[in-house]
């Protein structure tokens, strides 16, 4: 957002620019030898070399108990119900990440150059029988019953209510959850609430169906091995998808999200990761928010009124790569994808239309938004204000000559590709 921010106090790019002129701001630089995705707390040598379904990522300490309630301080008027969009599921993989190092172009993001780190979770197929259920009731019974091995298939229909999964299954005998783009989860308002809420939940398999009408889509906190895939997520009053309080492993590849802000426009972006300085002391104790090693794969994304992908402060150790990112409607924020977090890999995206630039990092916390890497991306800014690639700060991060850039009136970056 505007080349530098929290998630709390958003502001336009000229406050944002003031404040980098003040201590606070300077400060940013100040404080720190770089992070390592290691030292945050990811297993390096997991993410690089470990199998596809692999827990790969571990984080040290214990993961809080977190609550599912939305604050009321963030609550407004939204709109009411949607009728449902029903379309294939077209299954994306682009980013060649699941199952190989490399890949083509299939249609999506640009071609990712090989030696990209495999995901946590591999691409799967749903089981074909298992609980069936035909009513939010009996989708609430069964996700609370749920255990390691179980399926759940939602039949075709609108299912109203906020829903969560607590149980913790392994890659071995994950938990399923799947449906047709026909089972819309409906969560009533846009004005409060998180449609799927995946509370402390691991190894879960979440496909196909349709998420719509909720504060946010879906919120995985606290989640380890979990895998969000082909799913539809529209009408949000939010961001679509959150990753928070230290969830780590998870996999968002070949989501379709569009139609986010609707109840705030700068809190609309399609996948969040992380949570902002600003709220570390309400979600973990006032330490950062170390939700590691996610990779966000081969969705597409937009429009939306924030960020396509939005990497807080505090992550480390992500890969963002084969994303189609729209940014028809972009107010909210100025880029599509804004890392500010460690060692995060944004490689194979293909981006269109942006007010300001393609591609951002920044530095709002001492220690953070260094040591990443943008290789392989496509830029079309259709005439946006400034560069492809925009580096913040004078600290480590690299823009691959391998990226492009076009209809940017600065150019490829701000800084020199190597």
């Amino acid at each position: 957002m505007t080349r530098a921010t929290t998630r709390s106090g958003r502001t336009t790019a000229a406050g944002l620019r003031a404040f980098l002129a003040t201590d606070r701001g300077r400060l940013a630089l100040v404080g720190g030898a770089a992070l390592t995705v290691f030292a945050a707390g990811v297993g390096v040598g997991g993410l690089l070399g470990g199998g596809p379904d692999d827990a790969v990522v571990t984080v040290r300490g214990p993961v809080p108990s977190p609550s599912a309630a939305v604050p009321p301080s963030d609550r407004a008027t939204g709109t009411g119900a949607v009728t449902p969009t029903v379309e294939p599921v077209v299954p994306s993989t682009a980013s060649g990440v699941s199952t190989t190092a490399g890949g083509q172009d299939q249609g999506g993001g640009a071609p990712v150059a090989a030696g990209t780190p495999k995901a946590p979770v591999a691409r799967f197929d749903c089981p074909a029988t298992g609980t069936r259920v035909t009513s939010a009731a009996q989708l609430t019974a069964a996700l609370a019953a749920a255990s390691a091995g179980d399926a759940i298939i939602l039949a075709d229909g609108v299912y109203t209510g906020a829903f969560v999964a607590t149980a913790k299954a392994t890659p071995d005998a994950p938990v399923y959850l799947c449906g047709g783009r026909s089972a819309v989860l409906d969560g009533g308002s846009t004005s409060g609430g998180y449609v799927l809420h995946l509370d402390g939940a691991t190894g879960w398999r979440v496909s196909g169906f349709t998420v719509r009408n909720g504060q946010k889509g879906v919120m995985v906190d606290g989640g380890r091995g979990n895998a969000l895939q082909d799913l539809l997520v529209e009408e949000i009053g939010d961001e679509a998808v959150h990753l928070r309080r230290q969830s780590t492993g998870n996999v968002v590849r070949g989501l379709t999200i569009r139609d986010t802000g609707r109840r705030k426009e700068k809190f609309g972006e399609g996948v969040y990761v992380g949570s902002a300085e600003s709220n570390w002391c309400d979600v973990n104790g006032c330490d950062p928010d170390r939700s590691d090693g996610n990779f966000v794969l081969d969705n597409r994304i937009g429009p939306t009124t924030a960020e396509s992908v939005d990497v807080k402060e505090g992550t480390s150790g992500g890969v963002v790569a084969g994303n189609v990112l729209d940014g028809t409607g972009l107010v909210g924020a100025d880029s599509w994808v804004d890392v500010k977090g460690n060692g995060w890999l944004v490689t194979g995206n293909r981006g269109t239309r942006s007010p300001m630039d393609g591609f951002q990092t920044h530095v709002v916390a001492d220690g953070w938004g260094r040591d990443n890497t943008f290789r392989g991306n496509v830029a079309d800014l259709a005439g946006g204000s400034g560069v492809g690639y925009y580096l913040h700060k004078d600290v480590p991060n690299t823009v691959a000559c391998s990226n492009r850039a076009t209809g940017a009136a600065g150019g490829l970056s701000n800084r020199p590709c190597t």
